[in-house]
């Protein structure tokens, strides 16, 4: 059977769904996973948009042509931890994605390409995208295509809520790997990426995203069956003892940066909280998530969908989007390591 799975991924929503089924698909399996994200060689042309925005705005070029790829393999990695799976992430640079794919699945001796359809129909009427078709035509090794049609507003809600748990999980990983190699750095700049990781925790998930699932999804649910509420009430308690260990977490950096306190004392409070969130979000998508899926009514999942679909992480609307781009980018890029 399947042992090394290689899965591409992309800026999608649909990659949000491949990731879930390939993970779960490598459990299943006791396989592990490479995850690749195959960027466009934008050097290539010094005349197209990437130099027009490099040239106008550095830091959004950054974040959109060079940093996106570490967020986005990052947070699958979470979403195999998750799941104890056993993972790795690559990056190649080339306008051929197919090709890349097939040469790293080689090199890599994966024994199964695991990778998506975004549904469109070609002249043989497979929904298969041209990449997709050009990888099953040249591996010459087995390839699954994860096909999914247009997604209803159940699949879209979920997979935002899954989203921004990969993005809470991502930093919690970034932050346990800036303390392992902490020696390695000057304790100034890791004080101030301490100082924005707890920034980014009580403004995102304790203050956007826990209400909204309180507010929108655990609410609605509810309303329509009693038998998550034991689940819910701890799930709630949960989300206000999040904003205390926040909280606290912010103290102790502060103490960190006096020298009041030491990086040991950081580390068991940072793993601490991270085994608390791992229970937390496998709670809510062990359980209430599937129940949801089952209980929520079409209406239902038009407000839940168009509450969360304003806080896409790290991508939000209004005058925090940028803001927010650039903390969730700095994060990630700065506390862990690029692969090639």
């Amino acid at each position: 059977m399947y042992r090394h799975l290689l899965v591409p991924i992309d800026d999608t929503d649909l990659s949000i769904e491949t990731i879930s089924r390939a993970v779960e698909f490598a459990r299943a399996l006791g396989a592990r996973v490479s995850f690749l994200h195959v960027q466009p060689d934008y050097a290539a042309s010094v005349f197209g948009e990437s130099e027009a925005v490099r040239l106008t705005s550095p830091a959004e070029y950054l974040h959109t042509y060079v940093d996106r790829s570490r967020e986005l393999l990052t947070k699958a990695e979470s979403a195999a931890r998750a799941q104890g799976v056993p993972c790795a992430s690559l990056t190649r640079v080339g306008n051929t994605p197919y090709s890349a794919i097939i040469d790293v699945a080689r090199e890599n001796a994966c024994d199964l390409i695991f990778m998506a359809s975004h549904g469109r129909k070609t002249r043989l009427g497979m929904m298969v995208g041209s990449q997709t078709l050009k990888v099953l035509a040249n591996a010459n090794l087995p390839v699954l295509v994860s096909a999914t049609s247009d997604p209803s507003d159940s699949s879209l809600a979920i997979g935002i809520v899954r989203d921004e748990h990969r993005s809470l999980a991502a930093v919690l990983h970034a932050w346990q790997h800036l303390i392992a190699t902490s020696a390695q750095r000057d304790d100034d700049e890791d004080v101030k990426l301490m100082r924005a990781m707890c920034r980014y925790l009580a403004e995102f998930p304790v203050a956007l995203h826990h209400p909204k699932e309180d507010d929108y999804l655990f609410r609605l649910l509810r309303a329509r069956t009693s038998v998550a509420n034991a689940e819910l009430d701890e799930l709630e308690r949960q989300h206000e003892r999040d904003e205390v260990m926040v909280e606290a977490l912010s103290v102790l950096v502060e103490k960190y940066a006096a020298g009041k306190a030491r990086l040991e004392e950081v580390r068991e409070a940072v793993e601490q909280y991270s085994r608390f969130i791992w229970e937390h979000l496998g709670r809510e998508e062990g359980v209430i998530l599937p129940a949801a899926q089952r209980y929520l009514t079409e209406a239902d999942w038009n407000e839940v969908n168009a509450a969360f679909e304003g806080n896409k992480d790290p991508r939000f609307s209004g005058n925090t989007d940028a803001e927010f781009k650039r903390l969730f980018s700095r994060i990630v890029n700065l506390a862990t390591p690029r692969q090639e």
